[in-house]
């Protein structure tokens, strides 16, 4: 995949889409992603999942805040981990895309884990600068690149993919553009990993805390039905489906007592209890 210069003009393409590139642009110093990232210099732009250990809120007060940062980061690292999981078999010949990738995270795990080539698209060009500096700082360049692209019109070859992932980006985008593009770059039988926040068809519409999720991240949160149909129209056929909605809960029940607390954690927390937001992983293949 060749690294092209693109301006703002090709690859913004709406009024809608240069307001998230802006958000994310001004949301350069935000202490969630870089506080958590510090621990170890993996910057994620997701949440975690699994239990928090509860002895980080026991011990000193004046070293609390730091045990907390370090293990929101760990389940931050393991929810990636769970999306690599789910990739499938790759080699190091393989090509891989990680759609919204962000400050670079998991796409340095997926290239620490598999070895293969990783292409990383943002439409924030602050965070595709920080990336591919954090690709030079690991020796990774070479394997592991990021670009100013759109992830609805990538520009890249078709089928040249062995796998793509989305990790909480889909909530920007059209999802039918979004898998056409994505079905056009996998090769048959390759391996699509989304992970996403959804609300509940059988609640009827958004709920009021989903909507004060949309507009506190400038997004527009699908229904779960959405999903599959725009899969099914595009060739990607689920193999696997995981309701992380439980495992999520305790990530924001730890962020709501750390310092990097935004406030939109009880939004999240409600959404998930009353059970109008569900958090899922889907695995499909390309056929």
């Amino acid at each position: 995949m060749t690294t092209t210069v693109s301006t703002p003009d090709d690859v913004l393409r709406t009024a809608y889409q240069k307001s998230v590139a802006a958000y994310w642009n001004n949301n350069q110093q935000d202490p969630v992603n870089l506080r958590l990232g510090e621990v170890d210099g993996l910057y994620h732009h997701h949440y975690g999942i699994g239990d928090y250990d509860p002895a980080v809120l026991e011990g000193p007060d004046d070293s609390r805040d730091e045990r907390i940062i370090a293990e929101l980061h760990r389940l931050e690292s393991a929810q990636a981990d769970l999306v690599l999981d789910h990739l499938g078999p790759l080699a190091p010949h393989d090509r891989i895309l990680d759609a919204g990738s962000g400050r670079g995270g998991t796409s340095f795990m997926a290239n620490q884990r598999f070895g293969c080539l990783v292409d990383g698209v943002s439409i924030s060009e602050y965070q595709v600068g920080f990336a591919n500096q954090q690709a030079v700082a690991r020796g990774v360049a070479d394997k592991v690149r990021f670009h100013f692209r759109n992830m609805l019109d990538t520009g890249f070859e078709s089928g040249s993919l062995a796998a793509c992932w989305t990790n909480e980006t889909t909530m920007y985008v059209d999802l039918s553009q979004l898998y056409a593009e994505l079905s056009r770059l996998l090769r048959f039988g390759g391996r699509y990993v989304c992970v996403t926040g959804c609300y509940n068809d059988v609640t009827g519409g958004r709920s009021k805390a989903v909507s004060r999720i949309d507009e506190h991240y400038v997004c527009n949160i699908h229904r779960r039905s959405d999903y599959f149909k725009a899969m099914a129209a595009h060739r990607l056929v689920p193999v696997s489906v995981v309701d992380l909605t439980a495992l999520t809960i305790p990530y924001w029940e730890l962020r709501a007592k750390s310092s990097v607390a935004t406030g939109i954690e009880e939004a999240f927390l409600t959404a998930y209890r009353e059970g109008s937001f569900h958090y899922l992983l889907i695995a499909a293949d390309r056929v």
